[in-house]
């Protein structure tokens, strides 16, 4: 699945190419992915001038002048593209808007998962898991505080505390396995114990990671791509993908487990499970 990188690649490819154009048309030949229903989707969007591409989480928020504004979400394998009117369609685009300059936008989802719903604008938070997605991991909106109470909370594996969307926005698999590499935090290490200059550290890390993937345009590990963009972050990783191999750090041979039934990567060595301290009276 995406992470915020990706998605964050794709709204700013998005911006390029779409942004100030209005749509005159749209095709949909899965029904199943627009939850307005076609006929009322159709309808609120044509003659709607597209103003901004956001994002919120791992959501893409489509802004149209009309005070309204289209979610959508990748899902595993969702992808946008662009391309002259008339071209073949493939058999897994799914969704086309007709642009009044030519051009079409393209949804191309091998996979079918992702979704997408017209909402009055400022109305986002309803749709959805953008009902309870935690902050945007930003130093202006994911502080320490915040992070050491809710912390205090879960007892969960800190990885599996890091994949919830609830908890903070963005965060996937690749990146949850990065910063805790970074941090030398065990993926298994409950929350709750965490102490608060180890927050402090892997809140730094979580910065510096995205921003760096962001950087390169994400992880192709995945089809998501955007507008003929290939990340390059995969170059960069740490510890994702590297069982087996050699610690960059210390040269401890690279271990994989099960963590909340996702695949997890770490080193055995600087990433050691410590032992929770039991409260005392």
């Amino acid at each position: 699945m995406p992470e915020l990188p990706e998605v964050e690649t794709v709204r700013r490819g998005l911006t390029k190419m779409v942004v100030g154009k209005t749509i005159t048309g749209i095709d949909v030949f899965y029904p199943k992915m627009i939850l307005n229903g076609v006929d009322d989707f159709e309808t609120l969007l044509l003659g709607q001038l597209l103003t901004a591409v956001d994002r919120r989480g791992k959501y893409l928020l489509f802004r149209f002048n009309g005070g309204l504004t289209m979610v959508s979400h990748l899902r595993m394998e969702g992808k946008y593209f662009t391309a002259p009117a008339g071209t073949p369609v493939d058999k897994h685009t799914h969704v086309i808007f007709h642009f009044d300059d030519g051009q079409d936008l393209c949804y191309n989802d091998t996979r079918k998962f992702g979704r997408m719903i017209v909402v009055k604008t400022g109305e986002e938070n309803t749709v959805g898991g953008l009902k309870t997605l935690g902050p945007e991991p930003t130093p202006e909106t994911l502080s320490v505080d915040y992070l050491v109470a809710k912390m205090a909370k879960g007892r969960k594996a800190i990885k599996t505390w890091l994949l919830d969307q609830n908890n903070v926005a963005g965060l996937g698999n690749i990146y949850c396995d990065e910063v805790l590499w970074l941090s030398k935090i065990h993926p298994e290490q409950p929350a709750n114990s965490l102490t608060r200059p180890q927050i402090k550290r892997l809140r730094e890390n979580i910065f510096a990671e995205l921003t760096l993937a962001i950087e390169h345009h994400g992880t192709t590990v995945f089809t998501y791509s955007a507008f003929g963009h290939a990340g390059e972050f995969q170059n960069e990783l740490h510890a994702y993908g590297h069982v087996g191999e050699p610690c960059e750090r210390c040269g401890a041979v690279m271990v994989k487990i099960k963590v909340g039934e996702r695949g997890t990567t770490y080193c055995p060595k600087e990433q050691k499970l410590l032992p929770v301290k039991k409260a005392t009276l």
